[in-house]
C-alpha cells in the first residue's frame, strides 16, 4: 500500500493498468470497449517518484520494464481498470472483483524505519462496485467506486496484513476515436487496525530516543486527488503519465513518529508497445 493504497500502492501496479491502455485506433461508430481486440500482447516501461510510504519523508524512485497481456474477456478480464472477474455489469453498475499491489521498501533506506522490519511487497484483492451517475457528453463521465480489499504481504512467505477500503469519485474524458484519455480522482483511504500496525507502529523492541514506541489505530489513512493521462502516438505505442497529491491530516495515525509528513506527492512517465493482437474483438466475449 506505499502508493495506491496510499502511496506506493499505485506506482507498483500503475504500469501494467497504464500498459493495458495501448489500445489500437478504434472505431468511434462502435463502443470503445466492444471495438478493441480481444487480447492484447506487448512489452512497457515506467519511471516514478513516490514517497517510501504514506506520510514518508524518504522518497522512492524506481523503473519498471514489464511484459503485458491484455484480456478482455466477458467475465474475466485484464484491461485499463486492473485484473479481476466481472461479475455484473449494467449501464449504471459494475461489480467486479480486483487485483492490486506494491513494491517492497527495505528499511535501511528509510531513515525513519532504520533498524525496523522491512516493508515487504504487498498485493491486495477484493470487490469493487461501480456506480456510473452522470454522463456529461463532450465533459466526460463520473463515476463512483468503492473497492474493499484484503492485503496480503509476501515476505518470507504470505500473511494477511489488513484490509483497506478506498470510496472515491473518479472523471473521465476520451479524446476523439479514444486518441488520448485523461481521468482524475478524489478520495479517501481507511484501513484496518492491522495495515495501520503494518505501516506506523512502533514496538518497544525498536524505539529509539527519537522514534518513542507507539500503538497504531484502525481509521483514515489518507485523501488523495490525481490526475492520470494516456496519448496514442501511433497505433502500437502509447505514452502515460500521472501526478497525485495526498494529505495525511486528520490521519488516524498521524502522531506515529513514522509519520513524517503531512502531505506527499507522486509522479510517473511511462510508455506502452503493442506487439501483437488478436483479430477477434472485444465483443465476441460479450
Amino acid at each position: 500500500m506505499r502508493t495506491c493504497l496510499p502511496a506506493a500502492l499505485a506506482a507498483a501496479f500503475l504500469l501494467p493498468a497504464c500498459l493495458a491502455q495501448a489500445a489500437e485506433p478504434v472505431d468511434t461508430a462502435q463502443p470503445v470497449e466492444t471495438n478493441l481486440p480481444l487480447w492484447e500482447a506487448g512489452i512497457g516501461a515506467a519511471a516514478f517518484s513516490t514517497p517510501a510510504y504514506p506520510g514518508a519523508d524518504d522518497r522512492s524512485n524506481r523503473g519498471l520494464v514489464l511484459p503485458f497481456l491484455i484480456y478482455r474477456g466477458k467475465t474475466f478480464r485484464a484491461d485499463q481498470n486492473g485484473v479481476g472477474a466481472r461479475l455484473l455489469n449494467t449501464d449504471k453498475v459494475e461489480f467486479d472483483i480486483g487485483f492490486s499491489g506494491s513494491l517492497p521498501a527495505r528499511s535501511k533506506d528509510v531513515e525513519a524505519r532504520r533498524g525496523m522490519p522491512d516493508l515487504g511487497t504487498l498485493v491486495e484483492f477484493g470487490p469493487r462496485v461501480k456506480y456510473k451517475f452522470a454522463d456529461m457528453g463532450e465533459q466526460g463521465r463520473m463515476r463512483f467506486e468503492l473497492p474493499l480489499r484484503a492485503v496480503i504481504e509476501g515476505r518470507g512467505g504470505l500473511r494477511r496484513q489488513g484490509w483497506t477500503m478506498e470510496p472515491r469519485l473518479v472523471w473521465e474524458k476520451r479524446g476523439e476515436g479514444a486518441r488520448w484519455t485523461l481521468e482524475g480522482q478524489l478520495g479517501a483511504v481507511f484501513g484496518d487496525g492491522r495495515i495501520n500496525r503494518y505501516f506506523y507502529e512502533v514496538a518497544p523492541q525498536y524505539a529509539t530516543p527519537d522514534r518513542p514506541a507507539y500503538r497504531a489505530d484502525s481509521g483514515l489513512l489518507l485523501v488523495r486527488t490525481g490526475l492520470f493521462g494516456t496519448w496514442r502516438m501511433n497505433p502500437d505505442l502509447r505514452v502515460f503519465g500521472f501526478v497525485r497529491y495526498e494529505s495525511y491530516s486528520g490521519a488516524a495515525n498521524q502522531d506515529s513518529p513514522l509519520m513524517k509528513k503531512s502531505t506527499g506527492t507522486s509522479a510517473g512517465l511511462g510508455f506502452a508497445w503493442t506487439f501483437a493482437r488478436s483479430a477477434a474483438r472485444a465483443r465476441a466475449a460479450e
